[in-house]
């Protein structure tokens, strides 16, 4: 049920439809790969899925062969209409916004347990997903397909090179795992990037005792001048005696610390009110 390449090409062709560059627009073609990440995001009969980024419904079609209640989201209005006609035979609600600026509780409203799905180009793909971590709880899993670069940042543990402000922010509000990796070669067009399949589970309540609001506040310090000594970049921040306290060595660097090490930093700081949202 799952689209061929000679299939999605009919579909763009009988659309007036080409892939926008501008838009990350890069569409799976192997039936083997959609059915895969379909698995891994633990889709089952009933379950609510939303998809966002859903294109010319490669994905979607795989969801719905699980059995699942899917809802697809989709930016771009050609592609919108395209998906409609894909999915006409199916029971799939087809949602045409920026998955952005959607009205997110409106679109979820009566139900829980939800889980979301994506194909998300690089330029929003963090930003994104840490926004809809922060303020839609009602999304339980995430299982989101991104360039292998952001999903290693997504997933970093303390000590990789990858780790940054948004893998702590990921870290306070689920457990990320890079859970498999899609080669360039299953897309059209074919992109000069590698993918990465990353899943995100939602912490049932927060791992640390600090509000997330002190603590973005030393992780934003921190790593704006990772380079330096925690004890130069956090200055005025956290006192000399501080990060004894805390447990920590002064002279370590942002990316060494965990968001338990940053919760104890959080712990002894002296964060102005003015800094805080």
């Amino acid at each position: 049920m799952t689209h061929s390449p000679r299939r999605l090409r009919e579909i763009l062709d009988r659309h007036g439809l080409e892939p926008r560059r501008r838009l990350g627009q890069n569409f799976v073609i192997d039936p083997n790969t959609v059915r895969r990440i379909a698995e891994l995001s633990g889709a089952s009969a009933g379950d609510p899925i939303v998809e966002i980024g859903a294109g010319l419904g490669s994905l979607t079609l795989a969801l719905v062969e699980t059995g699942a209640e899917v809802t697809a989201v989709e930016v771009d209005s050609g592609l919108a209409r395209a998906l409609r006609d894909v999915v006409a035979d199916h029971d799939v609600r087809v949602i045409e916004a920026d998955a952005r600026t959607l009205d997110w509780p409106g679109l979820l409203a009566g139900r829980d347990g939800w889980r979301l799905v994506a194909n998300l180009p690089y330029n929003i793909a963090a930003s994104l997903i840490v926004d809809l971590l922060s303020n839609v709880v009602a999304l339980e899993t995430m299982l989101v397909m991104v360039q292998r670069e952001v999903g290693d940042r997504l997933a970093a543990a303390p000590g990789d090179n990858s780790m940054g402000i948004p893998s702590l922010l990921v870290a306070y509000h689920g457990a990320a795992k890079v859970v498999g990796r899609v080669p360039a070669t299953v897309f059209y067009p074919k992109p000069k990037v590698e993918s990465v399949l990353v899943r995100i589970d939602r912490h049932a309540a927060p791992p640390v005792d600090q509000p997330l609001e002190v603590i973005e506040v030393l992780i934003r310090a921190g790593f704006n001048q990772r380079r330096k000594m925690l004890r130069r970049s956090l200055a005025g921040l956290v006192d000399p005696d501080g990060f004894a306290l805390a447990g920590l060595d002064s002279r370590t660097r942002p990316e060494t610390l965990s968001l338990a090490d940053w919760s104890r930093l959080a712990s002894v700081a002296d964060i102005p009110a003015a800094t805080l949202g």
